[in-house]
């Protein structure tokens, strides 16, 4: 939804997207908590690099993102299927 398209919404409409959004958000937040004490690997894969010095630390999950954005793929593909 663009800039001009909320610019003719309402207050009401308007207040609406945002509350659904902020369900949205508390939603996920939910499932990565639930997701973080299940003793599932996520962020421990083979690929996901992590990266100690003195001062600083560097992470870089790349195997759990690829594994993240694949089960991702695969979901919205079959709710796509489903729809049609």
């Amino acid at each position: 939804m663009s800039a001009l398209h909320l610019l003719d919404l309402g207050m009401a409409e308007i207040g609406r997207i945002l509350v659904v959004l902020g369900i949205v958000l508390v939603v996920i937040g939910g499932l990565v908590m639930l997701l973080g004490r299940s003793g599932l690997p996520l962020g421990k894969l083979p690929g996901d690099f992590l990266y100690r010095g003195k001062n600083t630390t560097v992470y870089f999950p790349l195997g759990t993102s690829i594994l993240v954005s694949g089960v991702l793929s695969l979901l919205l593909f079959l709710i796509g299927r489903l729809k049609r």
